[in-house]
């Protein structure tokens, strides 16, 4: 979701006649997209803006932006912290960084954190692939996890209408675009405040429908959604994945522990038996589809006993990547304030453990790639290597390949190709390109 208002902000930027500086410390106008999930990227935050407020004392017409979490949860705060800056901004103003600069440039020091419609978006984007795109589909969140910041500095749940995503979709298949990653904080959530009860008495607008709605785009290849909330998975939303050609085998379904009574302390509204259903139920209509979630570990009053439940189902499911994080107390979150904080060691000792178990999971689960063909798209040239080209599978997995054929066919960025995959890593594949592609 940041990576999608970063690169709006950039093409706003663009628009006013601004281009990208080749150095940070050159840049007359410096704006930092930030992250509050978690403390050690709130911190990054204040390293970086210590450099440039030297900066900027040394030269006054140096424009300083904080954008995103970190700005919407501290507000006026970071002006007293860090005076040099004048423009603080949540994420529900990103659309309109061109006012709230016009603003600045007229000599005021700006803060944008009041509660905000987020209007229908008529800026371009300056997006960093010509290939994959991301599509904001709903904005913010109403749920109120315990240990979550995201609702307080991201909003209220606000869903674009079908008509505007489809026709953003439709100008991003103009241009070239193949994949787009339809993207919401909760997006199985879409569509709940969105008006109309269908004929059989179900909301009109739900993500289900919204895929079939966009789903013949012409041009556009492959579709994938994030991220997903267990308590709104559907048995509607499976089947319509199984269904839908163009729907990527790939759920990215965080699960955050495998013990039901951390899971209420999290509030997170399901059990691992529902969880397991969901799993079982994908695996029955699309057995070969890659699996991915988010855990926590560390989490107030969380037992070895709970920690090890979380370490069993890792196992018992067989995850392609699991996204860990040791539990870190954010400001005015419930969890944040409870006495049964473990301590720092517990946590890095869980999480280095627990990182151990994923990457020998994924390597498992990669293993079943060797020797298959596997369509990828190509989304680029390796950066390390630039005879190769990298992309994806349908089901996710980053893949190296080299640029020709055995025959002599090239192939570009943008182009599906039929890899023979050689080797197998546990975060990656390579493999040989063969001829007569799409």
């Amino acid at each position: 979701m940041n990576k999608a208002d970063s690169e709006r902000m950039a093409g706003i930027l663009e628009a006013m006649g601004y281009s990208e500086a080749t150095e940070e410390l050159d840049a007359d106008l410096v704006l930092y997209n930030t992250c509050t999930i978690r403390d050690n990227a709130e911190q990054k935050v204040y390293s970086y803006l210590g450099r440039q407020a030297q900066r900027k004392r040394n030269n006054p017409n140096l424009t300083l932006v904080v954008a995103g979490c970190v700005a919407q949860q501290e507000g006026e705060s970071l002006l007293r912290r860090v005076p040099e800056l004048d423009l603080v901004m949540g994420p529900q103003h990103a659309n309109r960084l061109e006012t709230l600069l016009r603003q600045v440039h007229s000599g005021q020091q700006v803060v944008a954190t009041e509660e905000h419609h987020i209007l229908e978006d008529i800026t371009t984007a300056r997006r960093d692939s010509t290939i994959c795109g991301w599509v904001n589909v709903i904005y913010g969140c109403n749920e109120r996890c315990t240990y979550c910041v995201v609702p307080s500095v991201r909003g209220q749940e606000q869903s674009r209408l079908p008509a505007a995503i489809r026709l953003e979709m439709e100008g991003l298949a103009a241009q070239g675009y193949r994949e787009i990653t339809l993207l919401g904080q909760n997006i199985d959530a879409y569509g709940r405040d969105l008006p109309g009860i269908t004929p059989e008495g179900r909301r009109e607008h739900t993500l289900t429908d919204l895929l079939h709605h966009v789903h013949d785009v012409q041009g556009i290849e492959r579709i994938r959604f994030a991220t997903s909330h267990p308590r709104y998975f559907t048995e509607r939303l499976i089947e319509a994945c199984a269904d839908l050609p163009k729907l990527c085998e790939h759920f990215h379904i965080p699960f955050q522990s495998g013990d039901n009574d951390v899971l209420k302390a999290m509030a997170r509204g399901y059990t691992i038996e529902r969880y397991r259903r969901i799993i079982d139920r994908i695996r029955e209509r699309m057995p070969d589809a890659s699996l991915s979630a988010d855990v926590i570990v560390g989490f107030p009053g969380e037992t070895d006993a709970q920690y090890r439940r979380t370490l069993d189902l890792i196992e018992e499911i067989g995850f392609d990547q699991v996204n860990t994080a040791a539990y870190s107390p954010r400001p005015n979150t419930p969890a944040a304030s409870w006495t049964n904080q473990l301590s720092e060691e517990v946590k890095v000792a869980r999480l280095k453990e627990i990182n151990a178990l994923v990457e020998r999971c994924a390597r498992e689960r990669n293993a079943r790639y060797a020797g298959r063909t596997e369509e990828v798209l190509a989304e680029g040239v390796n950066p390390k290597d630039p005879s190769q080209l990298m992309g994806r599978t349908r089901t996710n997995r980053l893949t190296f390949f080299a640029a020709m054929a055995a025959d002599g066919q090239r192939f570009r960025p943008g182009d599906l190709v039929n890899v023979r995959i050689d080797a197998v890593r546990s975060f990656s594949l390579s493999g040989t390109p063969l001829s007569e592609q799409n």
